[in-house]
């Protein structure tokens, strides 16, 4: 988070949101003057929190200041000539300047290959899409590769849909820290280096190479996986129950081959055919009966779908634990083994599930899902557990088995009344694909409607005080919890030194806009020392809502946060940094039902950037060096990683510029830590503290807002800013260890180099 201050460029973001992976390296910044102070290795380190992220924005930031200011000679010298072409049509002063660069280039023979990289640039950039796509650039008449190569690059904007401006100087520090224009860098260096250009947010073509790294079992892997399994000291039966119904011949042996493949033995396959009328499917299915002892079906006279169908074969089971397998589905060789060896390292367990990949008819694997750990919000929202997931048999059938009348989204169903009778701290998150789907990757319309009642049942059963809405064109449902009756005052806290446009922008925007009632809003200055901005302060407090407290002391985000806190009337904290401005007019209704919720600590909002880009969708611990952004610079309608841009979910933290939070809940834990984290990753911490004391921290897209970080972001160069902020995140690694290294709530598989949910293996080595 960041609080704009006149005078006061702190490190704070760069350090919290922007910190690298330990692969890229980073330039020394005013390396010889801290040489000469002797602070050159605590330098070295807190340069190296100045991320690729970091120096893209740096970048577009040199980008847009346009020419160096620097004048040469050569500069000096033509002046006379820029004189006289000012007072020329800019058409024929365009004319003039391309002949003489064609005739500088044919001297000095560098014709040929400045033809090349036109040829090149003309063929990368897509004027037609930029013309569509910036619709600003259009209407004015603007030449669009000029444009994008004068001001179009510094404002972010991408030459081409396979192109990502953001994306490449996130990837390429080298290019971010000069402020090269990136399409030019590609043109003429990046292309032949062999540099990505990837859009950010597109799934990266990489996924073949991670399964030949890291998924590619050889004989001897799969046979000392089947020493470990049989030494584990306890080998529960597993139940798997296959469906079949005019099942393909050759996807079926696929199938049930995978099972009999497994390097842990003690299984079973219990199939219940649905009354195949294709030729060969029972008999099929009998052969293997005959083959393996392990294998048994029944065959039903009636079709009666999925449901009754995994209930047929439920008859059959005996194992301890049970899982799911559709007739044309592929479990990975080692899937029983993780599970398996899972159980034995947490005996408790009650639900176990894993990541998971599709397949095509080639037998080619795509599209991973990297899960998360359980995030009761997440799932309510979506049935991400999807497959594999495994159950204690007695839970199953304490349940009586799969309902009817929800096929298509049965298993969703069951997930939702089992998580209702256990203990959230039971389910286990293998991080392993361990299963392959041939089915779409969307569901049909069908199983949409069954996984929307029983999300209804799954409420209606808890007697939780909301409702379900679906959201249009996506898979995926909204819990939205009622306001609790009578609506909670909440206090609205702003620090805020000088800077008036941004406080009346902020100011105006809460009072225009905001549906909820009742709040108050506290502007805590900070010893401004403009006019206009004292003279705003009294104009605000004219307004009953509005209460300017005087904080005259240093400046200290924590303290000024907890002074307030301890001000506030509300009983529910709104921190709010002055630079936000409000955009869903029922925001804080939204988080206010999340925070009023018993369990649920901070409450975070989706902020964009002034272009419609993602700046926080949540914080993930462990991106770059402490922590970062979910999904950052994202387009602002992208569903994001498997729809999480659009799914309610419990996260490690969110940022400070806009959280809510119960007043008590806040004093509880102490406040925000104003001696060892007065500038950054204060908000961080604090999360974490909440997250400690068995609150879950809640993320929601349904609260947006405008973070216009962009317009304040000063210089960070100081060496006692730099210092300050190592302290800072040396104080965080001191306080929580390893947790900042392992976010539950994202997966190993993905990369801690950006902030994009591309897979690990892309990061620069």
């Amino acid at each position: 988070m960041r609080i704009v201050f006149e005078g006061e460029n702190s490190l704070r973001d760069s350090i919290k949101w922007h910190s690298p992976p330990a692969q890229v390296r980073c330039p020394n910044l005013d390396s010889q003057s801290l040489k000469e102070s002797g602070e050159a290795k605590a330098s070295q380190r807190v340069g190296c929190a100045v991320t690729a992220t970091a120096r893209c924005a740096n970048a577009l930031a040199k980008l847009s200041k346009g020419r160096d200011t620097t004048v040469s000679t050569l500069w000096q010298a033509a002046r006379r000539l820029r004189v006289i072409g000012s007072r020329v049509s800019p058409r024929i002063r365009r004319a003039a300047l391309g002949a003489a660069k064609v005739a500088w280039w044919s001297v000095t023979f560098k014709l040929p290959r400045k033809l090349r990289e036109r040829r090149l640039l003309t063929k990368t950039f897509d004027a037609e899409w930029y013309l569509r796509t910036y619709a600003d650039v259009a209407a004015a008449g603007l030449d669009p590769l000029s444009h994008y190569l004068s001001s179009g690059a510094a404002e972010g904007r991408d030459p081409a849909p396979g192109f990502s401006t953001v994306g490449y100087l996130n990837r390429n520090a080298d290019v971010a820290a000069v402020g090269a224009n990136p399409l030019l860098h590609y043109v003429q260096i990046g292309r032949a280096e062999g540099r990505k250009i990837t859009p950010i947010g597109s799934p990266e073509n990489n996924y073949k190479d991670w399964i030949c790294r890291h998924d590619t079992l050889t004989e001897a892997d799969l046979t000392d996986m089947r020493r470990r399994g049989a030494e584990l000291p306890h080998r529960p039966k597993i139940s798997i129950l296959m469906p079949t119904y005019n099942t393909p011949e050759v996807l079926l042996r696929e199938a049930i081959d995978s099972v009999i493949a497994q390097t842990y033995e003690n299984w079973e396959l219990c199939v219940a055919d649905d009354a195949s009328t294709a030729p060969g499917v029972a008999e099929l299915i009998r052969s293997y009966e005959r083959a393996d002892p392990r294998i048994k079906a029944t065959y039903r006279q009636t079709n009666g779908q999925s449901t009754l169908a995994t209930n047929s074969a439920l008859e059959l089971a005996t194992g301890e634990w049970v899982t799911t397998l559709d007739h044309d589905d592929l479990l990975s060789p080692h899937a029983l083994f993780h599970v398996i060896a899972t159980l034995n390292s947490h005996p408790a367990t009650q639900l176990i599930y894993s990541d998971e990949d599709k397949i095509d008819a080639s037998g080619d694997r795509y599209d991973a899902h990297f899960k998360p750990d359980f995030s009761l919000e997440l799932f309510r929202s979506q049935n991400y557990l999807n497959h594999l997931t495994v159950h204690r048999m007695a839970n199953v059938r304490a349940l009586g088995g799969w309902r009817t009348g929800f096929d298509g989204s049965h298993d969703y169903d069951l997930n939702l009344r089992l998580i209702e009778r256990i203990d959230p701290s039971t389910i286990c998150h293998v991080p392993q694909v361990l299963y392959h789907q041939r089915a779409p990757s969307s569901p049909s319309a069908f199983s949409r409607n069954a996984a929307f009642r029983a999300i209804q049942d799954h409420v209606k059963r808890l007697r939780l005080p909301a409702v379900v809405e679906e959201i249009a064109g996506l898979p995926i449902h909204r819990l939205r919890f009622n306001l609790p009756d009578p609506a909670p005052l909440v206090s609205i806290i702003i620090p805020t030194r000088d800077r008036v446009d941004l406080l009346r922008m902020s100011v105006g925007s809460i009072l225009e806009k905001t549906t909820y009632e009742p709040f108050e809003i506290l502007i805590v200055d900070n010893g401004s020392l403009e006019k206009t901005t004292k003279n705003f302060l009294v104009e605000l407090e004219r307004e009953p809502r509005i209460r300017v407290l005087h904080y005259p002391y240093p400046f200290n985000y924590s303290a000024i946060n907890n002074f307030a806190a301890r001000t506030a009337v509300g009983e529910i904290l709104a921190l709010v940094n002055n630079d936000v401005e409000v955009i869903s007019r029922d925001w804080l209704t939204e988080m206010v039902t999340w925070a009023a919720q018993d369990d649920v600590g901070c409450v975070g909002a989706k902020l964009y950037y002034s272009n419609n880009t993602i700046q926080h969708a949540g914080v993930i611990l462990g991106l770059g060096e402490l922590a970062g952004h979910s999904h950052k610079h994202y387009p602002r309608d992208h569903p994001g990683y498997f729809y999480r841009l659009k799914s309610p979910q419990t996260l490690s933290a969110v940022t400070g510029a806009c959280l809510v939070v119960r007043k008590q809940l806040y004093l509880n834990v102490g406040g925000m830590d104003e001696d060892s984290l007065r500038i950054a990753l204060n908000d961080v911490d604090f999360c974490l503290k909440v997250r400690e004391a068995g609150y879950r921290n809640v993320w929601t897209p349904f609260a947006e807002l405008y973070h216009h970080e962009s317009v304040s972001r000063g210089r960070e160069n100081t060496l006692e800013k730099r210092e300050r902020a190592f302290k800072e995140v040396q104080f965080m690694r001191q306080k929580w260890g390893t947790l900042l290294d392992r976010d539950p709530f994202y997966s190993p598989h993905l990369t801690t180099a950006r902030q994009d949910f591309s897979i690990r293996e892309c990061e620069p080595e």
